[in-house]
Formats: C-alpha cells, structure tokens, sequence
C-alpha cells in the first residue's frame, strides 16, 4: 500500500502522509459480520480512568474477525478486501464453498479471487493456516496460536511476521518480531505470510486534529497537573514534585522493570533483543 504526500499549505501537511487505499475493494462491510461498539473513554466498570487519553473519535462498528481458522477442508475464496477501523492491518472476507462467509486479516498479496484453505495438507501459500507441525522450517508466518484452539493472538498488526526455527518434540521454536524465540506447542494454528498494510509503520499523523479522529486525546504532562491528579504535580513554581518520574499512577518510568514474569517465562528460549 503506498503512501501519498500532501502540498505543505500549513505546518501540519508539511510531513503529512496518507494512505491511497489502491488495494481495497469497492464493497461496504458485511452488517452481520458487524456489531456495534462501546465506548468507554478508558474507564473501567467502577467509572474510574484505568487507560489515560482516551476518548472522543469518529464513530466506528467493529468487525468480527475469524481468528481461529476453524472451517477445516473447507476452500474459501477471496471475495474483498476492506478496510477495518479497529486494527492497522486489513481485511479480507471469505466465502467458502458452504456458503458461510467470514473475515480475517487479510495477509500480504492477498487478492480478489483467491482460494484459501485451513488443513494440514494445504499449500504453503499466503492466507491458508496450517498447524505448525506442518509448515517447513524457516517459513515467515502470522496469527500464531498460544493455546491449542483459543485463537490467534501473536502477530495481527500490520506489516508483522515470526519465523518458524525448530521443531522439538511435541514444541516448535518461534522467532517474535522482537527477537524473542518461543516455544509454541506444536499443535497451535498460524497463518502462512506476512500481514498486510506494511507501508502502515511509515505513516506520519501530520497534525493534532488527526489523532482526535483516532480517539487518542492530549497528553498533559505531570508536573503541569495539581497534586490530586499527579504523583508529580503542585509545587511552587517549576517543580518535580519531589520523587523521581513516574506515571500517574505511580508506576517509575526510568529504569523500573514493568513486565511481570508469568508462568509462561520458561518457554522463553532467547529472551527478546535488547534495544
């Protein structure tokens, strides 16, 4: 998907860049593939703000997204490509051969008219998923399972992909986009190819006014806010508020390991690079 520069007639499109869209059909999306959606403004169920920022936004339906490639044998061909509102990368609706029709993220060169397939005999071809027991080593892959059955839950976003290293046992040895090498049971489902939309992490937002379309709000800083609302605000004039950076929370934000360490760390075989 290429991107498109604006004429620099005010600060904003000065380094402004858009999206052409060339790779999209010309279809409306599929009503009962769609559902409406809450919003929460980043409060959680007490009322509280749990995720700052927050809010506003153009109004949006999300899209059902079939992430566990569950229809097995059963071909699917590619009846559009779409634009989804609630991730970076696209869509793309199946029709399968029963008559059912489905979303999923739409890989790289995927196009109208193509047939895809979830079965451990398909082709090693973009779109069709496959158990990771039965796609060769080395293989560029997306929306890698965690758990035997629960969905996709790795790689979604635009323009990402792992690699298939190793296969151990009843494990397959997995390289993240972050470096990091997992083991994943052998059994998990991923999708053969790259998602689509690379050209997504080249996007410049160009102006405040376009992040309020997205719903993401201003950022204040804390020492700017009053004692009540930041572990960092109040004072008598430029101040720190006594205590080193942190959220507004409280959370440190220089130096402090924020990851927990799950139960799931031990198949970490190489943790992720450092940057």
């Amino acid at each position: 998907m290429p991107l498109k520069a604006y004429k620099p007639t005010s600060p904003g499109r000065r380094r402004m860049t858009g999206q052409t869209f060339e790779e999209l059909t010309d279809a409306a999306p599929l009503k009962k593939l769609t559902s409406s959606k809450r919003r929460k403004g980043g409060r959680n169920h007490y009322g509280r703000l749990t995720s700052p920022r927050r809010g506003g936004g153009h109004k949006q339906r999300y899209r059902v997204v079939d992430f566990k490639r569950d229809k097995f044998g059963v071909p699917a061909t590619v009846a559009s490509i779409e634009y989804d509102p609630n991730r970076s990368a696209r869509i793309a609706l199946l029709a399968y051969s029963d008559g059912d029709k489905r979303y999923i993220v739409a890989p790289d060169g995927l196009r109208r008219g193509d047939v895809v397939v979830s079965s451990r005999q398909a082709d090693i071809r973009p779109g069709n998923a496959l158990p990771l027991s039965d796609i060769p080593l080395g293989t560029m892959i997306h929306n890698v399972e965690l758990t035997e059955g629960r969905g996709a839950q790795l790689c979604r976003s635009a323009g990402t992909m792992a690699q298939l290293l190793a296969k151990e046992g009843t494990y397959a040895h997995v390289r993240l986009p972050s470096g990091e090498v997992r083991m994943i049971h052998a059994k998990c489902r991923a999708v053969i190819g790259q998602v689509g939309n690379p050209d997504h992490i080249h996007l410049r937002i160009g102006k405040a006014g376009r992040s309020r379309w997205l719903g993401i709000r201003p950022r204040v800083r804390g020492v700017a806010k009053n004692p009540v609302d930041h572990p960092m605000g109040g004072g008598e004039g430029r101040s720190k508020g006594g205590r080193h950076p942190c959220s507004f929370k409280g959370v440190p934000a220089k130096g402090f390991r924020t990851r927990r360490k799950r139960w799931n760390a031990r198949l970490v075989v190489k943790p992720r690079d450092k940057k």
